[in-house]
């Protein structure tokens, strides 16, 4: 094999290594988190956060995020060889040894913690590191493979990003930060389990308990319609008693909430359905991506927009 040959296997190497420890991050599921970390970062800042201050933010919690999803891949890949949507990820499939996976977890872990405790402050990154905790000892190593309400209890982990948000800005947790940790707190189980609903077979294939396997699609979908139910109030407590936003949001809370509610009625009407339980869940997602754009736009468009009329008026007059 020639020189130029043997640099570029190397080089593919290195690059389908690359691609299997992003794989390892999930680096789907960290936008979201990102998305409402920034949300918390506006509305704690009333829509004036340093530009700097937020890219370092969202850079750590990525870096916090992805260490704790290592970790779960790492925890899980006994089960993940066995179930279908899993088997193919890179620790199943042997193409990352479990040590290089540890190895990547502790050096995001450690990147998050510094660059928060060095250009932010400690409370944010004690935070991050309390989120990597719940998900990996809590969530996989305590609930996910003992109790139906694994989802419930272990979903803290992920209402824990906007706290760290909250924190790198103000250096504190006010009432609102908690409203903005109850919001993802509730809505986390009924976005997660219409997923859960649509792949029970596999995780029952690995005695998993999800609430889909152990209770059955109907009451399962019972559950996800009450949790949407207690999620529009909660939401709403950010205008009061918080008020650290306004009604302009409140209006797209209310909406989007009641769509949400609508939605999670149908799945009871019909739990057997896997389309409404796909449909359910693509759902959530966008639910909250648009809520976390309501909260930002609320503080940042809404109070420019009497000067903006008042210029539009001086150029039509």
């Amino acid at each position: 094999m020639t020189f130029l040959a043997r640099l570029s296997s190397s080089t593919g190497d290195l690059s389908t290594k690359l691609v299997d420890y992003v794989q390892l991050t999930k680096p789907r599921l960290i936008l979201l988190f990102l998305i409402t970390t920034a949300a918390a970062m506006e509305v704690a800042s009333q829509g004036r956060v340093a530009p700097q201050l937020l890219l370092i933010t969202l850079v750590s919690g990525a870096c916090a995020a992805a260490a704790a999803n290592t970790l779960n891949c790492l925890y899980d890949r006994d089960i993940d060889a066995i179930m279908e949507r899993t088997r193919r990820r890179p620790l199943p499939a042997g193409r990352v040894a479990p040590w290089e996976a540890l190895f990547l977890a502790v050096l995001l872990a450690t990147t998050a913690f510094s660059l928060l405790a060095v250009f932010a402050n400690l409370l944010s990154a004690s935070l991050a590191m309390a989120g990597i905790a719940v998900y990996v000892g809590v969530y996989t190593h305590w609930l996910k493979r003992s109790s139906p309400q694994n989802i419930v209890i272990g979903g803290a982990a992920g209402a824990i990003p906007p706290l760290v948000g909250w924190a790198a800005v103000t250096g504190e947790l006010s009432w609102a930060a908690w409203v903005l940790f109850a919001i993802i707190f509730i809505w986390t189980p009924p976005h997660f389990w219409p997923l859960a609903m649509l792949i029970q077979e596999d995780y029952a294939r690995v005695r998993v308990p999800m609430l889909p396997v152990v209770d059955g699609d109907r009451v399962t979908a019972r559950q996800i319609f009450l949790y949407t139910l207690a999620l529009v109030p909660t939401s709403l407590l950010l205008i009061y008693p918080c008020g650290v936003v306004g009604w302009g949001y409140g209006v797209v809370a209310i909406a989007l909430g009641s769509w949400f509610i609508y939605r999670a009625w149908q799945l009871t009407q019909a739990p057997e359905d896997k389309e409404q339980a796909r449909s359910l869940f693509k759902f959530s997602i966008l639910y909250m991506m648009l809520l976390c754009a309501a909260m930002v736009g609320d503080r940042i468009l809404l109070p420019q927009l009497p000067e903006s009329l008042d210029a539009l008026a001086c150029l039509l007059s």
